[in-house]
């Protein structure tokens, strides 16, 4: 019997176009994505004409070149399970927070859709996403390098793509750390008014553009924050609040160039040394389970 499109760990775009809600014969191209999250399948949406020029190549100069096809946009198909219209309500208006503070100029905008699924047995309402693509490097917070080090090589790798849109390098240092101050700010107002905070710690889920702008492309999983001693997970058993106050902090002192002020509530809090430990051994539990060892 098919598998429910919400378990399967890797789909095809044959696959999603057999689904009843997605055309069969579509004017567009889809490719999996090579990110795929925990709580999604990632496609991307292609223009039929530049796949054909990715797969054929263009010869200038007596060279053939392959130029990679860029999505026009990316959709999402989460892998929530809503028990009602509300559930899907719900997880819209956590989306719609994070647009209250970094939309238009620090997230990839998306727009959501609850859609009738037929499954392999009866129909249920599913969650899908049509997302702003973001073009730029991965900014990986956990990396060892530093300021300096850590913009010079991420500006390096814009460079391997299309050079038209990439700042000179001093305006793009300048760029990012201005820009890095404001998401940085604008995450602490969203914490301090709401007591949510997104996803900062996944890996992929910040964007450095060519532009120097700063993305949040994981805009789906927002967790509540609180001040208490017990340190909470995620529905998967990752301590993602913890994580993400972390990757805040580290995004302020490695992007911005600010040092951490511990004296702030903020990271007195989240990255005392006890609670810290504490966290590490969440993460790693977390680790061993999905790697498919049993908890102890």
């Amino acid at each position: 019997m098919p598998k429910d499109i919400r378990d399967i760990q890797y789909i095809t775009p044959a696959s999603i176009q057999k689904l009843n809600f997605v055309r069969s014969s579509p004017s567009y191209t889809l490719r999996r994505h090579y990110r795929q999250g925990l709580r999604s399948h990632i496609l991307e949406i292609l223009d039929p004409s530049d796949v054909a020029l990715e797969k054929n190549g263009v010869e200038l100069d007596g060279i053939r070149w392959f130029p990679r096809a860029k999505p026009k946009m990316m959709f999402r198909i989460f892998r929530t399970r809503l028990k009602s219209l509300e559930d899907g309500l719900e997880e819209i208006e956590r989306v719609r927070i994070v647009e209250r503070y970094l939309a238009p100029n620090f997230m990839a905008v998306s727009t959501e859709c609850i859609v009738d699924y037929r499954k392999p047995v009866g129909r249920e309402l599913l969650l899908c996403g049509f997302q702003e693509f973001m073009e730029g490097v991965v900014l990986d917070p956990w990396t060892v390098l530093e300021t300096d080090e850590l913009l010079s090589s991420l500006y390096e790798a814009c460079r391997t793509g299309n050079d038209a849109n990439l700042l000179p390098r001093k305006a793009w240092f300048a760029a990012i750390k201005k820009n890095g101050n404001r998401f940085v700010g604008n995450i602490k107002r969203m914490i301090t008014q709401t007591g949510h905070i997104p996803d900062l710690a996944g890996v992929g889920n910040l964007i450095l553009t060519p532009m120097g702008g700063i993305r949040l492309v994981d805009i789906n999983n927002i967790s509540p924050i609180a001040f208490a001693n017990s340190i909470p997970t995620d529905e998967k058993g990752y301590p993602v609040c913890d994580k993400s106050v972390e990757a805040l902090s580290l995004i302020e002192r490695k992007i911005v160039g600010h040092p951490v002020d511990m004296n702030e509530k903020l990271y007195e809090w989240f990255l005392a040394p006890g609670r810290r430990e504490a966290v590490k051994e969440k993460e790693a539990r977390f680790w061993r389970m999905k790697a498919g060892d049993r908890p102890d």
